[in-house]
């Protein structure tokens, strides 16, 4: 018999690193798990209202998504622990460097190996919530994490966020080929 739970009610959840520029040309970043991918061309992401990272793209229109690394973890939670309204120059205290995007107005974190570029479609906000819809208009991998020319996820390092322990995990190995393994039962 199933028991019922209140809390970690989806999953997995992506840990994304949202990276913006501010007014200054002052580049940002923050942790976030509140995300998907919308169709083949498109993203989601909740962000607090609060959040510096929430004012720049609500300024610049644009922004980058880069997904958080097993090896790259303590400056990825770092940047969720702590406010750029706060603390300056947090990625440099967290040893991340940038490179401007020639896609968008926005950094791409250059120890995380896959970072997504994004123009906002959509703003939606509600209660303390923004949710940003936008259109994906470049993708950056490092050639270490390439197979054959395109991403392979299994060389990325990749870690989801689990709601139910408050904890990273690992994203583990492939179980079966997508779109093939249930044509067994064909």
């Amino acid at each position: 018999m199933k028991q019922s739970f209140e809390k970690g009610f989806f999953a997995p959840l992506p840990v994304l690193i949202i990276g913006t520029y501010d007014a200054n040309g002052v580049p940002d970043a923050m942790n976030a798990a509140w995300g998907g991918q919308i169709g083949m061309s498109q993203i989601s992401v909740s962000l607090s209202a609060s959040h510096r990272t929430t004012d720049n793209i609500k300024l610049n229109k644009e922004f980058t998504v880069a997904y958080a690394t097993a090896e790259h973890i303590a400056a990825c939670d770092y940047v969720g622990i702590v406010s750029g309204k706060n603390v300056e120059n947090k990625l440099d205290k967290c040893g991340f460097t940038v490179t401007r995007s020639d896609k968008v107005n926005a950094p791409v974190i250059d120890q995380l190996p896959v970072t997504i570029e994004c123009r906002v479609i959509d703003i939606q906000e509600e209660f303390n919530e923004t949710r940003v819809v936008a259109e994906v208009v470049g993708l950056k991998a490092d050639e270490t994490v390439l197979t054959d020319g395109k991403v392979d996820y299994s060389k990325v390092g990749l870690v989801i966020y689990d709601t139910v322990s408050k904890s990273y995990r690992a994203v583990g190995e492939s179980v079966a080929a997508a779109r093939s393994v249930g044509r067994k039962y064909e």
